[in-house]
């Protein structure tokens, strides 16, 4: 329950066209090299800006920079910034924001995201960061920011000309319509925000490797620097990946990543169930496949995490390792089997009923 790497295969329509990829690979007028562009197959970008068009965002293929995942790009578009730009990034937060600024030899502040304010940070108006990370739905509390509050960040990011990279691996599990699942349905988000998302738990990629930076043509700057970038220290997907991730988009693949997408919610909604009927506070698991759930009878993290490995032969993941608001916490996923899940809760609950 520990790791976020997800558990169910590859859809079959996406199998069938790296497959058939591949085949083409294997014949001279087919064979594909080097992707000539440096931001990803046409085919792709144009299945990417398709997607978003069908949740009312208005993206051009232009726009869209294919990449080998969320993880690579939160870390490396740094890359394309001054090492001298401050940092702002809510505690908890996912690793790689602070790690990857930390080795760029950047200050990094923090805005506090605790349970009084729901696990969704805003801006402090004492800070005059030159980038903002931002996840939603959150690794790893499991919140979500509404339309209303991803406003006054971007309000905050323009009124200080900061730029906000923002974090959207998990938008496909959003199932509330009024919950924003990019930055781009913000007013103003276009002038200040680059958004970064993957296949790898929206279509089960994690071992594939394939996802997307949307950098929106008015920030032409930023996309001649990552673009070079890019072509310095990196050569693009391979072309069966790339056809796969083709498919997630179709009208069969997003059918059939969907259900997958219902099998983790099914998770999620297991865990939720459990920690209910426990009455243990927990933000998640509605709108992410993480649940995030306070540390029983004021253990911190690592204490919590000994007795539910010791004597519930159960794994998650300690707050603490996410920034000192995590400890206290606990992050448990809904990625593993249905089956796991279940047997997982039943000996939370044994455990916590004692």
């Amino acid at each position: 329950m520990g790791i976020g790497d997800v558990t169910q295969p590859l859809a079959p329509v996406v199998v069938a066209a790296m497959k058939k990829a591949a085949d083409e690979m294997g014949v001279k007028e087919t064979f594909r090299g080097y992707e000539d562009s440096g931001k990803g197959y046409d085919f792709l970008r144009e299945a990417v800006a398709g997607y978003y068009k069908s949740f009312g965002v208005t993206v051009s293929p232009e726009e869209v920079l294919i990449s080998d995942g969320a993880k690579s790009d939160c870390g490396n578009i740094g890359d394309i910034f001054s090492e001298n730009e401050d940092v702002v990034v809510t505690d908890p937060a996912y690793p790689v924001y602070v790690d990857s600024n930390v080795m760029g030899g950047r200050t990094v502040h923090y805005v506090n995201s605790t349970e009084d304010n729901g696990f969704a940070a805003m801006p402090d108006e004492s800070m005059k960061p030159g980038l903002i990370y931002l996840c939603s739905p959150n690794n790893p509390t499991g919140s979500v920011y509404t339309k209303e509050q991803l406003k006054l960040w971007v309000d905050y990011a323009i009124k200080n000309k900061s730029v906000v990279i923002f974090d959207a691996a998990y938008e496909a599990f959003i199932s509330d319509e009024t919950l924003p699942r990019s930055i781009f349905q913000i007013e103003g988000a276009r002038k200040c925000a680059i958004e970064i998302c993957s296949l790898s738990k929206t279509a089960g990629f994690t071992g594939t490797r394939c996802g997307y930076t949307v950098i929106p043509g008015e920030e032409i700057s930023f996309m001649q620097l990552w673009c070079r970038r890019q072509g310095s220290k990196f050569n693009g997907v391979s072309y069966p990946v790339q056809r796969a991730a083709e498919a997630v988009f179709t009208e069969e693949g997003y059918k059939q990543t969907r259900a997958t997408i219902a099998y983790y919610m099914q998770n999620a909604k297991v865990m939720s169930e459990t920690f209910d009927e426990l009455g243990i506070k927990y933000t998640g698991g509605k709108n992410s496949p993480y649940i995030w759930f306070k540390c029983p009878d004021g253990m911190d993290s690592w204490t919590f995490f000994d007795k539910l490995l010791n004597e519930a032969e159960v794994v998650g993941t300690p707050g603490a390792g996410f920034g000192k608001n995590g400890d206290g916490w606990f992050r448990l996923t809904a990625f593993g089997t249905h089956e796991n899940t279940v047997e997982a809760m039943q000996r939370v609950k044994k455990l916590l009923s004692k």
